[in-house]
């Protein structure tokens, strides 16, 4: 072993990122999760939560260049579903809310690979396809962070950094603008609805329906009654 084989003498080029994809999704108890929708689906509001979510994990999955999804909940009955998914559950959830589950999610993701590229995806995109997921992904800068907004373009639904780059969350209300003033570039990119569009409210959970929506919210609106376009209030 020589001087060189332990120092070498010219500068070597830090390793590539992997190829795929981790994509850490936040998830709140089913018991808390979504109260926009109580006027709208009562009783079946946390079913509703964790069919979107189901739906969500299992289009993330399915993406081209996704290698891993990481859910952050500490609810026992989600974790189980969205585990036998293929989902990896990073159940001991902090306490501070939304950014800092996702913080925590991130620092899961890099403790498995710490090379590949990391986003954090809202949970409620019943209608996700995989391939609109895969070019919002691809859009994403070999450096720094980018974001996508939310239908409305006030929010975000996707947040996503390169490795070495630190995902500094600021999800909540009127998050489009924090993250574009934290350094996030916007991506604008035509024909990604199905990312954009998460659900908080009927309304919402309508346009969504008329995208198309996953097989487990699917199944559970149509059980309920609810169709695309306006969704009726319960009887």
């Amino acid at each position: 072993m020589t001087q060189d084989t332990v120092r070498p003498s010219e500068p070597v080029a830090p390793p590539a990122p992997t190829a795929g994809w981790s994509l850490v999704l936040p998830l709140k108890p089913l018991a808390l999760a979504k109260t926009r929708l109580a006027p709208f689906a009562g009783e079946h509001r946390p079913e509703l939560a964790l069919s979107f979510a189901l739906d969500t994990v299992t289009a993330a999955l399915a993406t081209p260049g996704v290698a891993r999804v990481l859910v952050v909940t500490r609810d026992g009955r989600a974790g189980e579903r969205l585990a036998e998914l293929g989902a990896v559950v990073v159940a001991d959830e902090p306490g501070g809310g939304l950014n800092h589950a996702l913080a925590h999610g991130a620092a899961a993701a890099l403790a498995v690979d710490p090379r590949a590229p990391l986003a954090a995806l809202s949970a409620d995109l019943p209608a996700l396809r995989p391939a609109e997921l895969a070019r919002v992904l691809a859009a994403v800068p070999p450096a720094g962070r980018a974001f996508l907004a939310d239908s409305p373009g006030l929010g975000t639904t996707l947040l996503a950094c390169a490795p070495g780059s630190p995902l500094a969350p600021a999800f909540g209300d009127g998050s489009r603008t924090r993250h574009a003033a934290g350094g996030a570039r916007e991506l604008r990119l035509d024909g990604v609805q199905s990312v954009r569009r998460d659900v908080d409210t009927g309304a919402d959970l309508g346009e969504a329906l008329a995208l198309g929506v996953g097989p487990h919210t699917g199944a559970l609106s149509a059980r309920l009654g609810y169709a695309a376009g306006p969704v009726p209030e319960p009887r």
